[in-house]
């Protein structure tokens, strides 16, 4: 039996501490339930403290003081330093991070939006990412050893009449974890994306609760149903899992299908 069997679980986050953007609602908050519940610290961020204080306060209810809330604007460099710092000044070294939180402002067709709204997207989806990856990677470096997830959409693969500048600074999310990839790759930290199709969240909330428009977003879904967040949760385990550790540069889609016919919106 190889060594990573003998250890224990391939699924095993034990002694691991994970920051999570966005993780007080939707898909960040069933990656910190899920990676509390195999056993690591998860830091709880968004950018309402009360919001995070109950996702916090929940999880280690179950999980014995796992969690810890610390609010934080993606759209602010300092408040992302400042989110880094005090994680680590309460767990140590941060072994995990998943930058989930993302912003759309508009939409409709890209005629129509403004270089404001333009802007926003790609600095909340694109430059804080890459911020987050610059604060903690040094110390991933230092230890050999990192997982850091990107939440980026299967929109990044796919043109859109309502979502185009969004797609657009998700596309750029595949590319920032390719080249992180490449980069950090020789300290043994790992960088890689998931993309989910269309997931119950309030964050997409225009593209799913309207009835006509979510039968037409699932047309030639072979799963016919929409994602709900805990449908992500697995897929951001194993990338910060064992079980993922000879994977990055990649981009997993979570879609329940969509991508492999022709439809949806």
């Amino acid at each position: 039996m190889t060594d990573i069997f003998s250890r224990g679980s391939l699924f095993s986050l034990a002694g691991k501490t994970a920051i999570i953007t966005g993780s007080s609602r939707g898909i960040g908050k069933a990656i910190a339930q899920a990676y509390a519940a195999q056993g690591a610290n998860v830091v709880i961020s968004s950018r309402n403290q009360d919001a995070c204080d109950a996702v916090a306060d929940a999880i280690n209810a179950e999980a014995g003081g796992r969690a810890i809330a610390i609010a934080a604007s993606i759209s602010a460099k300092a408040d992302l330093a400042r989110l880094v710092e005090q994680a680590e000044a309460a767990f140590g070294g941060i072994d995990i991070l998943v930058c989930n939180a993302a912003a759309n402002p508009y939409y409709g067709p890209m005629a129509g939006i403004s270089d404001a709204q333009f802007e926003k997207i790609l600095r909340n989806n694109v430059l804080a990412n890459h911020w987050l990856i610059q604060a903690v990677s040094p110390g991933m470096v230092a230890r050999r050893d990192g997982a850091i997830i990107i939440v980026s959409s299967i929109g990044g693969y796919r043109a859109s009449p309502v979502i185009g500048a969004y797609n657009v600074s998700k596309a750029a999310d595949f590319q920032l974890a390719r080249n992180y990839a490449a980069e950090l790759g020789h300290a043994n930290v790992r960088v890689n994306c998931i993309a989910p199709g269309l997931v119950r969240t309030d964050f997409a909330r225009a593209l799913w609760e309207d009835e006509a428009n979510l039968t037409e977003a699932l047309r030639g879904t072979p799963l016919k149903r929409i994602g709900e967040p805990e449908d992500i949760a697995g897929a951001a385990v194993f990338l910060a899992a064992p079980a993922g550790r000879y994977v990055t540069g990649q981009s997993i889609v979570v879609d329940g299908g969509a991508t492999v016919t022709i439809g949806g919106i």
